[in-house]
Formats: C-alpha cells, sequence, structure tokens
C-alpha cells in the first residue's frame, strides 16, 4: 500500500476545493473516469457507460435507499435519481463541490446531500440498501474505518460497490519512486491493491462477488484530461496564473495528470470494479 502523510480530511477537502473550477472544466462534474465498451463513444457517453457497468449487479428503484460515498458535485446521484427514482443520500467532504451539487437543484431534497466526513457520517445502523464509492476510498484517511462505516450502514445482504485506483500487486521501485507515490502525494490519496481491498471487505463482514480490471478501458480518460488542460493553460490566463503561482498548494496538477496517464501506459497503476455483499 501507497499512502501519502497528505492524505487527511483537511488536505483532501483544501485540494478539492481549491481545484473546483480546473475540475469541473478539465475533468466535468462526475469528477470521475469514463468506461469505453467500443471505443466510439464520446467522453460524456463513456462518463455514463461507468455508472452503468456499476449498477449492473443491483435493483434500483424507488424503494432502494442509495448512498454515494464521495459523491463529488452529486453528478452521478442525480443520475441514479433521474434513472431509478431512489433515494440517495450523498456525502463530500468539499464544501465547494456540496454547494455547487445543492444549486443545481436548489428546491429538490433528493438527492440529500452531507457536507460530512464519511467517518462520522451519522447514517443509523442497517439503513442503507446499496453503497458505493467512486474512487473516494483512496482519500479515507482511515482505511479499515472505510469499510467499518460501510458495513455499519448497510442491511443484512447490502451490497457495495468500489471502483478504485489501484497498486498493482507487484511492482518496480522506479515505479513507486516516480510515479505512484507522487501522484498519491500530490492526489492526496493511497493506493492499495486489490488483495488489502478484498481483506479488508472480509475483515468487515463482507464477501467479495466480482471484480473487474477496467484498466485498459478507462485510461483514454486521461488523455482527453490532457488535451483539455494544455489547451486551458495555452489559453485562459487563469490556468497560467494558478500554475506559476507560489501561492497554489495544488498547482502541480497539470504535471499530475502527466504521471497518472503515464502510470496506465507502463502497468504501473490499475483500476478495478469491486462488487461486495455483507454478510454479517
Amino acid at each position: 500500500m501507497i499512502n501519502s502523510s497528505l492524505n487527511t480530511k483537511i488536505k483532501v477537502a483544501s485540494h478539492y476545493d481549491e481545484l473546483d473550477e480546473f475540475y469541473r472544466e478539465v475533468w466535468g462534474t462526475h469528477v470521475h473516469h469514463g468506461y469505453w465498451k467500443n471505443g466510439r463513444e464520446t467522453a460524456e457517453v463513456a462518463t455514463l457507460n461507468l455508472i452503468d457497468l456499476m449498477t449492473e449487479k443491483v435493483d434500483l428503484d424507488s424503494k432502494t435507499i442509495v448512498c454515494d460515498i464521495g459523491c463529488g458535485y452529486g453528478a452521478t446521484s442525480r443520475y441514479l435519481v433521474d434513472r431509478y427514482n431512489c433515494p440517495v443520500k450523498a456525502f463530500s467532504v468539499s464544501i465547494n463541490q456540496i454547494n455547487f451539487a445543492r444549486a443545481q437543484r436548489p428546491v429538490h431534497t433528493n438527492p440529500e446531500y452531507f457536507l460530512r466526513d464519511w467517518m462520522q457520517n451519522d447514517l443509523p445502523d442497517r439503513s442503507v440498501d446499496f453503497a458505493f464509492s467512486i474512487e473516494s476510498s483512496e482519500h479515507m484517511p482511515d482505511f479499515n474505518r472505510f469499510f467499518s462505516e460501510s458495513a455499519r450502514i448497510l442491511k443484512p445482504g447490502g451490497k457495495l460497490a468500489i471502483f478504485a485506483w489501484l497498486e498493482p500487486e507487484t511492482t518496480k521501485p522506479w515505479m513507486v519512486q516516480h510515479l505512484l507515490q507522487p501522484i498519491c502525494d500530490e492526489g492526496r490519496m493511497r493506493l492499495a491493491k486489490k488483495s488489502e481491498y478484498e481483506a479488508l471487505l472480509q475483515k468487515n463482514g463482507f464477501k467479495l462477488i466480482s471484480y473487474q480490471d477496467i484498466s485498459d478501458s478507462v485510461s483514454r480518460t486521461w488523455t482527453l484530461c490532457i488535451r483539455r488542460a494544455l489547451f486551458k493553460i495555452m489559453t485562459e490566463r487563469k490556468y497560467q496564473k494558478f500554475i506559476l503561482s507560489k501561492q497554489s498548494e495544488n498547482r502541480e496538477f497539470a504535471l499530475t495528470l502527466l504521471r497518472i496517464r503515464a502510470a496506465f501506459a507502463l502497468g504501473a497503476m490499475k483500476y478495478g470494479l469491486m462488487y461486495a455483499e455483507k454478510i454479517s
């Protein structure tokens, strides 16, 4: 497991708050990878493909209580509400993300957004049917607590879906030194192995139902993000000013995009979907 001393609640929130506008313009309001099934989809369709892949193994309807752990700008939660009419409770530690999410439908109460740390989510025990984490488990300072809280709030037989950036089961020192550790530091995150996720799932009363390595189907995301970022840097003063300012704590974000794309291309980083069931 590769972690960063910067992977704290305060640092993660600050990261997303400072990069708020850049994330929305470069990555989009879903703030997660796209999933290309045939390679011809637009980025927008690929983004929705990822959500649809997640919901293949769960029956969602108006009675299914859903929890979005690390909801970002709430776009995925809104998509689920629109498509399945399910009640969604969505959590983020970024005030900018939550404010943006709430502003999209100011008179609606579904999704219900919480500016709250998942470690203190305050949801009742056994109150949720389906919980999911799309690229947010990497930001949890207490990794085991992420799983124990997920287990606590799920009903027996409830499902947990996790999309995660992963460290391969075997890595070379140069991969860690030049790619993975800088990615973790710059992204305020950790990279764990699939086997480490599986061990913590089992420890906290889950059974891993399925695992899919979809690295090759999502890596195009970073080619697109790099193109968008470079265009913005070349054409917009605010991007140039942000990168050149020593006051910008996250100004290395453009370099991070290059590291992530290289990590995927060289097999130094994986991306997988885990689907688990609460059995106790």
